[in-house]
Order: C-alpha cells, then structure tokens, then sequence
C-alpha cells in the first residue's frame, strides 16, 4: 500500500471514528436531556399574593417575585420589543437562527469579545427553563437539541409566553407582569411604547440597564431598542420619537414598605407549618384576609405619631439629666455640646407600641401593628409580646362581681392595707396599714436572713423579703376610705378593686378572664386586681370584644380563605361564638366603661364623639400604657413601653400616652361607618343615683348620675 492510500485510509477511519463517538456522545446527550413535556402543565413560580377583607392587594409572599399572565394580555409593542432585541427571525426559525449565529460570531471575533449572542428565544428558554448557567460546548448542544424539542411540541406563541413571564428583568422581578408592577406600578397590558422598550432592553444586563442604577444608560438602551425595532419596521420614525421623550422612573428603585407587614408575618407564620414553605412561597396561593387596608393604615399612622413624640419626651429628659450631671447652665448649652448630645445618643432607646383592632361581631382581626418598624424589628408586640395589662384588667373582675350580685351602687372600702405573702397567697396583716407598722416583724425577719453567711445570698434573701412585703396604694396615693362600685372603676382605684377581688375570691376573677377569652396564665391572686399577670394586646383586646358583642365571646381570626392559584378553596375559617356573660351584665359594664371615656380616667377619648367604651391600664415605674376600648363594631386595644422595662416618665400612664392612639385611630378607622349605640336589653332599669354615697337621688340634684341596674338591684332609699 502506497504511502497516499495509508493517509486516505487513516483520514477515513479517523473521521468514522469522530463520526461515531459523536453520534454516541449525541444519543447519550440526548437520553440526559430532561423532558420538555413538564412545559405542557407550565406554571412558573408564582407569587402569593394576600388580600384584606374587600379583596385590595396587601402583600405579597415569594422567592423569584413572579406572576403569570396570558400572551394576548401583552400589548404587541412589548411583544415587538423583545422580539426585536432578542430574536428578530423568532417566527421564521426552526428554534436555531443559522443567520443570527454566523453574524454573531463574526461580531465577536472582530471586536475580540463577546459583544452579541446568537441564542434563539426558543434557545434562551431551553436554557433558563432546564440547564444550567455553565458556559461549555456540551450544554450549548444541549441547548440546541432542546430547543429544538420545544419547536416540534410547542406553537410560537406557547414558546414566546413561556419565555415573557420567566426572564429576568432584575429588581427581583420575573417576568413581564411583575417587572411592569415593579418599574412603572402598573399592569402589562397597561405599558405605553416607551415602558415596553425599556423593559425590553433589561433581559441582557438588568443592574447595568436599570433606571434605579444609572438612569442614562437606561435612556441610552432604550434608544437602542426603539432604534432596532424602527429598523426591522415595526415602529415608525414618529413613534420612536415620542417613544424616546417618554420620561423614565430615575429613582433607585426600592421595595416600597406596603402596610400591614406585622399582619402579613402573622399569617405566614400560621401557613408555613400548613403549606410548607415551597408551596406557600411558590404556589401561587391567593389568601384572604380580615385585615381592612385603611384601618390598618389609620393604625400604622397613629402608633407612628405616638412613639416619635415619646421619644422627642424621652430625648428631652435625657437632655435635662445630662445637664444636672454636668452642672451645664442651660439646656441650650447641653444641646451645643459634642460629648453631651453624643451621652443623649449613647442613653437613648427607641419607644415601642403595639395596636389590634377586631370586628367583635365576628372575630375578625381589621388592623395589627406589632412596632415601630417591621424593618428594624420583626418582633410583634402585638402577638408576642406578654406585658402587665395593669388596671386594664379590672374590667373582668368588676364582671364577675356584679354576676356575684354587687351593683354599681354598692360600697366598696378604698383604703390603705399591708399583705404579707406567706408561700401561698396575700395575707392581710390586720392591724397594719402601712409597713413602717411592721418594722418589729421586717427586723426579725432580716436578722434571721443575716444569719446566711454568703453576701449575694443575702442579697437575694433581702429582695425576697420585699416582694413578700406588699403595701397597694392608688395612682394619686390618697384614698377614699369608702367609694361606690361605679366609682372605684371609673376612677380605677387600686385598693377598692382590691377590696372587690377580695370579697369574691380571686379564683372568681381568673374563671371569667378565661371564659372572655384571657389564654395566658395567670397568677390566682389578690394581685390580679393591679394586672399583674402577663397578656398580649391580641388577647386582651378580643376578651374587650364581649363588652362590644353583648356578652358574646368571638374567636379572633385572621385568614378567611386560602385559594390555590386554580382557584379552589383549600383553607376556610368562620365566625365561632359563645355567650360567657349575661346581656344583662354585660350592659352595667359596658354603661360603667362608657363613664370611664367621658369622666373618668379615659377622659382623652371623650372628643370622639360616638357611643364607646374602655379602660385605661399603667404598671409600676410607668413602664407600660394601655387603653382597650370599643364600639360596638369595632374593638381595638393600645400598649405603649419599651422593650426593656424603661419607663416612660413621670405620670406616662395609660389615659396619657395610650388613650390618645386609640381614639386618634378609631376616629379614622370609623369615620365612614354608621354612629351605633349599645343596645339595651331586656331586664334593665334606669334610675338616678349619688354615685358617692350609693343612694337614690332626684333628677336635677348635684352630683346625681343616671344609672342602669339589673331590675331589682337598683337602690330603693334616698338616705
């Protein structure tokens, strides 16, 4: 054999050979390619979205922020954008443009980069739907056989409709709804020429494009995308123009902060164990809420206004200590001091407040602000969050009295006492009434703790010995001595609550905080009378919502339906309601917490002027602020502190810094519903009574309130 016949024949058996290891390194390729039969039932990952109780959008839950929309919702302009830019021959190609890819790689080779890709759309969504992003010759081929399985199974506009609502248009926005939501706050079908090439001219290099980032370059690549689709004819000269003077969004964009987030991680956190985070963040689910979007937003502005002034007050203490520490002459002087305001910085902490307001006809939660900012703090105060309720308790023990036969024109004793606790409850130490009386017993008791020869044991002995020690007083440290039952609510006096508690046993008042929906656990105690046992406003303000409800106890919800994106109903709640104290009861409490708004120590909600209700409620030092309250289609409950236990300030008790939000809120939040009153049933009597001796009086004498009473409790003596 000659020496050109053994080249012909090393050629031959060389190029069989690639023939063959390329058809096998083909098939292999091809049985690993994953099926493109999964596009049949194609629903990308869609975004949650959640609604209030009318149906408007609050929120949504996603990872790819997402949402599906069909091809013939699209204007053509942006069809014809995208087209222009990234696959001008779509509709004539087979799912490779032989043409694209031979002028894109002269391009490249001359500019001695990567200036122009030649990727079909088809080729693009084989890509981005079923391989990964790795740049090898491989998974190009890959790509090719794909997408040209996509072809053969799928119609242009299947294909291009796959392609418009999966790309990624940057800002957390996947495809061409969200991207349009995002940009420009509107829908799709709603995008003018000069939107739909701006967006069309993100897909290649989203961060480099945005108008956020660099709002030239973001007019410079429109300019190109108008420019290309006046080229391939599918635009005028005119259109381009108007098209490029079309002002564009040049701010950075930024996820505007939506109401309601506390809400919104309220339901996420009961869904998740539900639906599990796959299908909840990528399941298209559509929940429906109770929250109401304006009432949530009255909340959100009336708890914001409370804690900046809080902490202006805060602040200006700060300012008047540093001043006395370091003897400056003025404040003026303090506040032109470098390392004085840099102590104010360094001292101060941010006030914090809670809200939730309830439909009490049914449950529904219409408003949740868990703090000052959901940014800086996930934690919701609101549901989370066990404080003292302080006197806003005393509504519930005023309730089981009456129901124990007391009336509002019963006497009550307000007057100093000392309780020694003796391991298992509040003893009354009956010939003392203050604890200087004590001081034999306290000095034997402090010599025998000194016998202890461990200092911080004998500290630790000491404070057990004080909290063993408790002397009640009232807010303004004088006492009645003797007092109605109207009156020691509406003016909240400790020790006649005390006295009340006392009369009907303590365990009496822990039943019926639990029958009204109180959950937390509670301390069976004389304490009780001050609300020393901790809840959460969410408890608190639904156990109000019997007084709204006529008795009736509504389970508090938040979730009416959840729909999957199919539209069927897999979650749905309703109203559960049961009556836990008479109409009858209920009416007296209610008349006495309506006494409380308009003269007692809810007086700040007076200039609200419609039928309501509530308590105020303050702990020791002032370290928490209530007001609940409630009309009879709305219940809402305030709590105003600091994480910390800081107290709030000299006399910063509740009727002072929590009553204000309430009524400020339930202003807005009522202003375009109906004035209702509270009804009055069946087995009432109205009489005129001296709410300071408890006796009849006549309508006219001074003093004389008119008061309802169960029929046949109502005084009957003058003297």
């Amino acid at each position: 054999m000659n020496k050109k016949k053994k080249i012909i024949l090393i050629i031959s058996v060389a190029t069989l050979i690639i023939i063959l290891w390329s058809w096998h390194s083909l098939k292999v390729m091809t049985e690993e390619l994953p099926s493109t039969s999964s596009l049949v039932q194609y629903r990308p990952e869609l975004v949650t979205e959640v609604y209030d109780h009318r149906g408007e959008l609050i929120n949504e839950l996603f990872i790819e922020r997402r949402t599906l929309v069909p091809l013939d919702e699209m204007p053509s302009d942006l069809k014809n954008a995208i087209l222009a830019m990234e696959d001008t021959n779509f509709y004539n190609h087979w799912g490779m443009d032989i043409t694209a890819v031979i002028r894109a790689t002269f391009r490249n080779l001359t500019a001695r980069r990567v200036v122009q890709g030649g990727s079909t759309i088809t080729q693009q969504l084989a890509k981005v739907m079923f391989l990964t992003p790795e740049r090898r010759i491989r998974r190009k081929v890959q790509e090719l056989l794909l997408a040209l399985q996509i072809e053969k199974q799928f119609s242009k506009e299947e294909i291009l409709q796959f392609y418009l609502n999966h790309i990624y248009f940057g800002q957390g926005a996947y495809g061409v709804e969200t991207a349009a939501r995002i940009y420009f706050d509107k829908n799709v079908k709603d995008l003018t020429l000069g939107e739909s090439a701006m967006l069309a001219g993100l897909p290649r290099a989203p961060n480099a494009y945005s108008p956020g980032r660099n709002i030239y370059s973001a007019y410079r690549r429109r300019a190109v995308v108008l420019q290309r689709m006046e080229y391939v004819g599918l635009i005028t000269e005119e259109e381009k123009t108007d098209a490029n003077a079309e002002p564009l969004p040049g701010r950075t964009y930024r996820e505007v902060r939506k109401p309601g987030d506390d809400f919104v991680e309220y339901i996420r956190r009961k869904l998740m164990p539900v639906f599990g985070a796959n299908k909840l963040y990528r399941g298209g689910l559509r929940i429906y809420t109770t929250l109401d979007l304006r009432m949530q937003e009255a909340a959100e502005e009336a708890v914001t206004a409370a804690v900046e002034r809080q902490d202006e007050i805060f602040t200006e203490k700060l300012i008047k200590d540093i001043k006395e520490e370091m003897d400056f002459r003025s404040i003026e002087e303090v506040k032109t001091s470098t390392t004085a305001m840099k102590m104010v910085e360094e001292r101060f902490r941010p006030s914090q407040a809670a809200l939730v307001a309830i439909d009490p006809r049914n449950g529904q939660i219409r408003a949740m602000v868990g703090g000052r900012d959901f940014t800086l703090s996930e934690f919701n105060r609101a549901t989370q969050a066990r404080r003292q309720p302080g006197s806003a308790f005393k509504p519930f023990i005023f309730t089981a009295a009456i129901d124990q036969g007391f009336t509002p024109a019963d006497i009550l004793y307000d007057e100093p006492r000392v309780y020694f606790n003796d391991g298992r409850d509040w003893v009354l130490l009956k010939n003392a009434t203050t604890t200087a009386q004590l001081g034999i017993d306290m000095e034997k008791l402090r010599k025998e703790n000194n016998n202890n020869n461990n200092n911080e044991e004998k500290e630790e002995a000491g404070m057990r010995l004080q909290d063993r020690i408790w002397a009640p007083t009232n807010y303004y440290r004088a006492f009645d001595w003797q007092t109605t039952f109207r009156d020691a609510l509406v003016r909240s006096l400790n020790c006649a609550t005390i006295d009340l508690i006392d009369n009907i046993r303590p365990i009496t008042a822990y039943y019926y905080a639990r029958q009204m929906g109180i959950r937390s656990n509670l301390p069976v105690s004389l304490s009780l009378a001050l609300g020393t046992g901790e809840v959460t406003p969410l408890e608190l303000t639904a156990a109000y919502g019997v007084f709204a409800n006529e008795g009736i106890r509504t389970r508090p919800y938040s979730i009416i339906r959840v729909e999957d994106y199919a539209g069927n109903t897999l979650i749905a709640n309703y109203p559960l309601e049961e009556q836990v104290i008479s109409p009858q009861t209920n009416y007296i409490m209610v008349n006495l917490m309506e006494q409380i708004c308009e003269y007692g120590t809810g007086v700040a909600t007076r200039w609200l002027r419609r039928p309501k209700g509530g308590k105020t409620g303050t702990t020791d030092n002032f370290t928490d602020a209530w007001f609940v309250g409630f009309t009879p289609n709305l219940v809402s409950g305030v709590w105003v502190g600091y994480d910390d236990n800081t107290p709030l300030g000299e006399r910063r008790a509740g009727g002072v810094v929590a009553a204000p939000i309430w009524a400020n809120f339930m202003d807005k939040a009522l202003a375009h519903t109906p004035v209702l009153d509270f009804p009055v049933p069946d087995g009432i009597t109205f009489v005129y009574f001296n709410p300071a001796t408890g006796r009849l009086a006549t309508e006219g004498e001074e003093g004389a309130v008119l008061q309802p009473f169960i029929r046949g409790t109502e005084p009957r003596t003058y003297f």
